[in-house]
């Protein structure tokens, strides 16, 4: 299925830019839709991956005979990053366009790769959100994540073991990210298990065995493979001592939910509810990359576990997520904390109540009538 992603991408686009996304999100096939006549290179094809390794200058031998402003699509350039001076020669000197796309950041961000001079921007393509997809299925989306392939099934399990497996061969083994394999497997699964909470380096080296400077750097190669990605922690002190550590999210909460072992999530469990809060920050992580808003996303967590699933800019908007079918008083009591600190901050609670209403100070929004207004520009 053909779904119509938000990213305007063609807006977006300069002389240049990196578009990184996690596997599977569907950058390969948004840049052949969107862009059919552009002279394309798929570096996943091995001989052509292993022809370039050899003689990059070939690259750029190849597209010397194009105009000026040809745009040129490279797919998974982080597995020939030398091409990278090739890129860039052809940008300053022939005036060519050029996408560079790839599911990791990790081998680019290495010392000595150009990164061209600033000529391209780096942009990211997400999961899908809820409104490109008609007929929206919130247990499904809660259960399979948004990743395109596994959202369309009744049941992802197998497609999700494929893809742990594949992030493993390609990301980490091939790459030779990890020492012992077997030792950062099993931190995948305690670092799923802490999806969403603060982040102890020790307590995850305790548990998976390790040392925690190599939990600390096994964090850092879920970010830059972009299989994950940290929310920091809203620091503005007035009254109450405040956490600083961020929090880690898995960038997909399918993945999340595969690597717990959570399969058939039922409403009303505690499976279920850190499922569902993944999923709205998920969504609305994608807006702000979308909208490239300047406002950041940040957490509020006191010390005496008072607590803000997600703060927009600077106290502008607080977002208390529950997963519960009905809204009470006390499910308010975190904005009503907030509110006392930053009273001009919006407050706003998502749930799965499906009455939206104003009551009191608090905006309670049913979770797809949240996603709605948040798509039409009246969250932020």
């Amino acid at each position: 299925m053909m779904y119509n992603r938000i990213f305007d991408i063609e807006n977006r686009l300069d002389e240049g830019m990196f578009l990184f996304g996690g596997r599977q999100v569907g950058k390969s096939t948004l840049l052949k839709a969107r862009f059919p006549k552009a002279i394309y290179f798929d570096l996943l094809n091995s001989e052509l991956r292993n022809r370039y390794r050899q003689h990059p200058e070939e690259f750029r031998e190849s597209l010397l005979k194009y105009p000026p402003e040809t745009l040129i699509i490279v797919d998974e350039i982080q597995k020939v990053p030398d091409l990278l001076d090739e890129v860039h020669w052809l940008m300053v000197n022939k005036g060519l366009f050029f996408i560079l796309s790839g599911s990791s950041a990790r081998k680019l961000k290495k010392s000595g790769v150009n990164s061209l001079g600033g000529r391209a921007i780096p942009e990211t393509l997400f999961p899908l959100v809820s409104a490109e997809i008609p007929d929206f299925d919130l247990n499904r989306a809660v259960q399979n994540g948004m990743i395109p392939r596994h959202y369309m099934v009744a049941n992802a399990r197998n497609r999700l073991k494929s893809y742990i497996e594949l992030y493993l061969k390609e990301e980490i083994l091939e790459e030779a990210a990890v020492q012992n394999i077997d030792d950062f497997v099993r931190f995948l699964e305690v670092a799923a298990i802490s999806d969403g909470e603060i982040l102890n380096y020790e307590n995850v080296a305790a548990d998976c065995g390790v040392s925690a400077n190599t939990v600390k750097a096994y964090y850092k190669i879920l970010c830059d493979t972009l299989l994950g990605f940290e929310v920091p922690a809203f620091r503005k002190v007035i009254k109450r001592k405040l956490t600083k550590a961020s929090r880690f999210y898995f960038f997909d909460v399918g993945v999340a939910n595969y690597l717990t072992g959570r399969h058939h999530l039922a409403p009303k469990t505690p499976e279920y509810g850190h499922a569902f809060e993944h999923l709205v920050l998920q969504e609305i992580v994608a807006f702000l990359g979308y909208k490239n808003s300047e406002e950041k996303l940040t957490y509020w967590h006191t010390y005496d576990n008072i607590e803000v699933d997600a703060v927009i800019g600077n106290a502008r908007i607080a977002i208390e997520i529950k997963s519960t079918e009905e809204v009470q008083p006390s499910h308010k009591k975190g904005l009503a904390e907030f509110a006392k600190e930053h009273p001009n901050a919006r407050q706003i609670l998502v749930s799965r109540d499906r009455i939206s209403r104003r009551s009191g100070d608090v905006d309670l929004y049913y979770v797809t009538d949240f996603f709605k207004a948040l798509w039409n520009d009246e969250i932020v």
